[in-house]
């Protein structure tokens, strides 16, 4: 009588890296860190300084704002170029 045999996988592996190539790809995952961790940084001094100038920016239209409105009134000088009778009822005389 024949026993079912169990299925075997196989699955290909490639051989062991040697030394070198170790000490290679821990070099350069050491750069892409330290790299990563300067542009964090970097990213967040440079938000920071934005939200700083936005805040600043605000700040300083509110403060012009609160000074327009002490000031109630609009000086400045005109020149009549023509009349016109702006009243809807009849001209007296008419």
């Amino acid at each position: 009588m024949d026993q079912p045999q169990d299925p075997h996988i196989r699955i290909k592996t490639r051989p062991q890296a040697g030394l070198l190539e170790r000490i290679v790809f821990f070099a350069l995952g050491l750069v892409v860190l330290v790299a990563a961790f300067f542009f964090i940084g970097i990213a967040l001094i440079a938000g920071a300084i934005l939200a700083g100038l936005f805040l600043i920016r605000l700040w300083w239209r509110k403060r012009k704002l609160l000074r327009a409105e002490q000031n109630t009134y609009v000086e400045g000088e005109y020149t009549v170029i023509e009349t016109a009778i702006t009243d809807q009822r009849a001209a007296p005389g008419k």
